[in-house]
């Protein structure tokens, strides 16, 4: 089946949501099981700081709690998505220096403590949206508690996990069989990029190994953010992975809507991209015969 025509299959909910049926199947509740055990030495991301994070802290500075930043309708998202009941989780297990949601990631602003029957309930009231968007800052470090709150959600809606793509193999299972779309941001194209402006070690073996992964057992959509200074180093690399490994089986989103912000402008990334900049990225996507949005 054609890749977007699969994807409004699923986002216009002609079928049971994943999370759904593997509640029906008890294969939930196990799951939610084995998530709170992973909090007591957490390995939910690939940084696998292994603490206990009821008692003490890791990168994400996260406790054993679910800390929601916003909530919304959001109506900027790709337009297959839209309208898209999306929660912003709060903190983040990169640090990005050019992050737009710094407020968020790098925990500046305050947070709402939550819990998994509230939230439930406040999804609930959102059937009208096409699907429920868990992204953040990054929702991996909340997974235990994303779990338990889809235990209790009532209405049909599918679940788009919206993502930096850096969780663990452990993660990986845990969201199998439980997400509908995989919506990744694949940034860059080599590790040097990551661990400079990102602050990631072992960046694109882990988020390929992801992708790979998640397109076993639900569908993709794949973003990619222009950076200016980045088309050689990771734009070509990353799209040219994307058509000899996934090919038209992922829409993938080309954005050009970078713009510097936190601490940009201490890089080579301080200024916007250029129409030429844009251009070449498209026509190289075009070459490869990807399946694209911009």
């Amino acid at each position: 089946m054609d890749a977007l025509k699969n994807y409004f299959l699923i986002l216009k909910k002609e079928k049971k949501p994943s999370f759904k049926v593997a509640r029906e199947k008890g294969i939930l509740d196990k799951k939610i099981k084995d998530a709170f055990k992973i909090l007591k030495r957490c390995e939910l991301c690939e940084r696998k700081c292994k603490v206990n994070r009821y008692k003490d802290f890791g990168f994400c500075r996260l406790p054993a709690k679910m800390l929601v930043s916003s909530y919304f309708v959001h109506l900027g998202e790709e337009p297959f998505f839209v309208p898209s009941f999306t929660i912003f989780f709060y903190s983040c297990n990169f640090g990005c220096v050019f992050c737009q949601n710094y407020g968020i990631s790098q925990r500046l602003e305050k947070a709402i403590e939550m819990k998994e029957k509230d939230l439930a309930k406040i999804i609930d009231k959102h059937d009208y949206c096409k699907n429920v968007n868990f992204v953040g800052g990054e929702p991996t470090p909340h997974l235990p508690f994303i779990l338990k709150t889809l235990k209790y959600v009532k209405i049909d809606i599918p679940v788009v996990w919206n993502s930096n793509f850096y969780m663990s193999k452990k993660a990986m299972y845990l969201l199998k069989d439980v997400v509908d779309v995989y919506l990744s941001d694949f940034k860059y194209g080599n590790d040097e990029c990551a661990k400079r402006l990102s602050n990631v070690e072992n960046y694109t073996k882990i988020v390929k190994r992801n992708h790979l992964l998640a397109l076993k057992h639900a569908e993709i959509v794949i973003r990619h953010l222009v950076m200016p200074n980045h088309i050689e180093c990771c734009s070509k690399p990353v799209l040219e992975w994307i058509s000899k490994n996934i090919g038209k089986r992922a829409i993938v989103n080309i954005m050009d809507q970078y713009r510097p912000e936190f601490r940009a402008f201490e890089y080579e990334i301080s200024r916007r991209i250029t129409k030429k900049e844009f251009e070449e990225v498209i026509n190289y996507a075009k070459q490869l015969g990807l399946n694209f949005i911009f």
